[in-house]
């Protein structure tokens, strides 16, 4: 017990120097908090999980609305997470990320303080969604894939040095006005390879059924391993499972292998379809999108596409231009679309790991 009250002191003292020196985001009291959520009142939960608890607060002061995601002590979030978090957020911006606005590490507590997403996360409306929520139609599942994608491509070619994001899932797209998606949780981004370098090595960390099979079975990482995690998030989108769903019968358990016989049939491509969505699809986006996942899930981490050639693929998708016409006056795919009759997706490696 004495050495975790150690830890977490030291946690918050090298919190501390370097947010002195360099980070921009705001250090909260944990009175001031505690205030905003009205004495952390069930009331105001809207997140909870194995790191803990999150809490929908108001800051009187500056009529902020915020969101505060206290850390469970002993939570699978341990101090270097936390750290990490707070460097990344507070040095990365862009509009498809969530914002940070400060943290809290007072009382042996590790209190993180962001934007508070009126729409809650993607899993809210895609996989748990409640009979009182209205699915989401095509058009939005698109716009959220193409926001998730631009926040990825944020990361990998504009970051420097390079972000390997490694927790993407719809529990951690979070929806603002109008569904726009941010990603949220970098407590286990990790900084890319540079230079010579085509991987870094750490221990495997992430969430089953998103992983990237190389990834899972030798523990080396490389943006590609996120570009398979979104060829999962694709799959959700398109089909409302879940990446892992124990309640399926056994062979339909992890959505990727009970996907993979069907990209290889496009007249069973209907059949992966939301039933929610009630047919209501354009067929070529449909096709457009399988295509997206399936190369995005390719066994081979090279044959998977960079994240910049799935944006303009999914901006296609999302918003077709009036410059995507092709001569005919039909709309014309981006290079990213295959001939199906090449289309193959190759078994994935199982873990029998809880990454």
């Amino acid at each position: 017990m004495e050495s975790d009250i150690q830890t977490q002191r030291y946690a918050a003292q090298e919190i501390l120097r370097i947010g002195n020196e360099n980070i921009p985001s705001r250090v909260f009291t944990f009175n001031q908090l505690k205030a905003a959520t009205e004495n952390f009142n069930e009331h105001n939960l809207i997140g909870e999980g194995g790191f803990g608890r999150v809490f929908k607060g108001h800051i009187q002061e500056t009529n902020e609305a915020i969101a505060v995601k206290v850390l469970d002590q002993h939570g699978i979030q341990g101090n270097r997470e936390f750290l990490v978090e707070v460097l990344m957020l507070s040095l990365l911006h862009h509009p498809n990320l969530v914002s940070l606005y400060g943290y809290c590490v007072e009382n042996n507590q590790r209190i993180l303080v962001y934007e508070y997403m009126v729409q809650g996360s993607l899993q809210d409306h895609l996989l748990d969604c409640s009979r009182s929520r209205k699915p989401l139609n095509w058009e939005t599942r698109m716009k959220i894939a193409a926001g998730a994608a631009k926040g990825l491509e944020y990361l990998h070619d504009m970051a420097n040095p390079p972000v390997i994001y490694r927790d993407l899932k719809a529990s951690n797209i979070l929806l603002g006005d109008g569904f726009d998606p941010k990603l949220s949780d970098f407590g286990l981004a990790k900084l890319g390879p540079t230079g010579e370098k085509t991987h870094v090595t750490t221990r495997v960390m992430g969430t089953y059924g998103y992983c990237a099979p190389e990834y899972a079975m030798t523990g080396k990482l490389t943006m590609m391993s996120d570009i398979y995690s979104f060829g999962v998030l694709m799959l959700e989108l398109i089909t409302g499972r879940k990446a892992v769903d124990t309640t399926r019968p056994t062979r339909e358990q992890v959505l990727v292998q009970w996907a993979t016989p069907l990209f290889k049939d496009k007249k069973k491509f209907i059949k992966m379809v939301d039933p929610l969505l009630e047919g209501d699809f354009p067929l070529k986006s449909l096709y457009q999108a399988l295509a997206i996942a399936a190369l995005c899930l390719s066994e081979e981490p090279t044959s998977r596409p960079v994240i910049s050639d799935v944006v303009s693929a999914l901006e296609f998708i999302a918003i077709p231009k009036a410059e995507s016409l092709g001569s005919s006056g039909e709309l014309s795919p981006p290079a990213l679309h295959p001939s199906y009759s090449d289309l193959e997706i190759f078994e994935t490696g199982e873990s029998s790991e809880d990454l």
